[in-house]
């Protein structure tokens, strides 16, 4: 076996590969989405079976095969259960993934984005946040670190809601929820957040098609 190399980070994506391995994808905050190749987790009394899951977070060991790297052990933090307790929030915890998933790259610094993902999980579990401002937000955001959106709106947005993208713009990621807007503009800000998204995501996203069929989103 090759030295382990150690990685901060959380699943995205968890896909049973042969009959009792795993490949997943990674966020990490040292080199971006990477994939691992978890095997043996799906054996009982696998040390790394929780650590294989979807939104769990924490230190992963690794070591490097030909294509992608093989997972050692994991040091989870956070495994984030309770949105896989709860229907609506794991549907919204998964959109969130798939966007993580389709806007990362491998070498890349995602240092921030993981970091959004993480923050963002916690909001969904924070009672008195409803999940779509969340998402509206974690959105907002996400694609203002990526550069794809300057916090412009147009004439007709309120005052309220040109306040609240300006907030989401120049506030800590820490405290990028800690506002609150009425429906009118809650709603300006989801149609922001929509508008923005398909154009620099693209494509379909099958967490979202999911959500749409449950009546969340």
């Amino acid at each position: 076996m090759s030295e382990l190399l150690q990685f901060s980070g959380m699943v995205l994506k968890s896909f049973d590969h042969a009959e009792f391995d795993k490949r997943m994808i990674v966020l990490t905050r040292e080199t971006g989405k990477i994939t691992v190749f978890a095997k043996g987790v799906k054996r009982q009394g696998s040390k790394n079976m929780a650590a294989s899951m979807p939104f769990v977070y924490g230190t992963f060991k690794l070591f490097e095969g030909k294509r992608a790297y093989n997972l050692a052990e994991a040091d989870i933090s956070n495994y984030f259960e309770e949105l896989r307790l709860d229907m609506e929030k794991m549907c919204y915890a998964s959109f969130f993934t798939d966007i993580a998933d389709r806007t990362t790259r491998e070498n890349n610094d995602e240092a921030q984005i993981l970091r959004l993902l993480y923050r963002s999980m916690q909001a969904l579990l924070t009672p008195g946040l409803e999940n779509r401002f969340v998402s509206t937000v974690f959105q907002l955001k996400l694609l203002m670190l990526n550069g794809v959106y300057d916090g412009s709106v147009d004439d007709d947005v309120e005052g309220a809601a040109r306040h609240a993208v300006d907030y989401i713009m120049k506030t800590d990621i820490r405290d990028i929820f800690a506002f609150r807007v009425n429906d009118t503009s809650a709603s300006q800000l989801e149609s922001l957040a929509e508008k923005h998204r398909r154009e620099f995501v693209g494509g379909t996203l099958k967490s979202l098609e999911v959500m749409k069929d449950m009546g969340y989103n």
